[in-house]
């Protein structure tokens, strides 16, 4: 088989495969380039396609959006990368890398459960917060904001003293 033919079955496959080759990468650091992209993810297997967005309109033309998608010719491929590089940092910042249909909250949090930083931040496991109920969210939410309306009195009383 040539490598035309090769490549033109890779492409088709791709395409009718869309959703689990392409990836989401974000929170990247606008020193980063597209060059950079390319190089920290095609270890990971065939690129065959690569979007680095940019700004087009406003003050901010031509500078990096600060996410990019990437397209591999297989799932494997994309898993792999996805598996390797969430989390990693670059220029200081964590990168995240999900598939790019997989949605995502306004918190920032996947439809497949927490974040790891969830998980940290408030110390409970990704299954715990999958089964806690709607009003126990609710009343935890009350609660910080509670406790953090409290924290901001009694600072506000200690500069009053002062």
């Amino acid at each position: 088989m040539s490598d035309s033919n090769q490549q033109l079955k890779d492409v088709k496959r791709a395409v009718e495969d869309e959703p689990e080759c392409r990836l989401y990468v974000g929170n990247l650091d606008y020193r980063i380039s597209e060059s950079s992209i390319i190089k920290m993810f095609s270890c990971f297997g065939k690129i065959i396609s690569e979007d680095f967005l940019m700004h087009k309109r406003g003050p901010k033309r031509g500078e990096p959006r600060g996410y990019a998608f990437v397209q591999y010719s297989t799932k494997e491929e994309a898993q792999l990368a996805k598996s390797k590089m969430n989390g990693r940092l670059f220029f200081g910042r964590p990168i995240v890398v999900r598939l790019a249909s997989e949605k995502t909250t306004a918190e920032g949090t996947s439809t497949t459960g927490a974040t790891s930083t969830d998980t940290k931040l408030y110390g409970i496991s990704c299954s715990k917060l999958s089964h806690m109920d709607k009003d126990a969210k609710i009343a935890a939410i009350k609660k910080k904001l509670k406790s953090l309306e409290g924290e901001g009195s009694s600072a506000k009383k200690q500069r009053t003293r002062n």
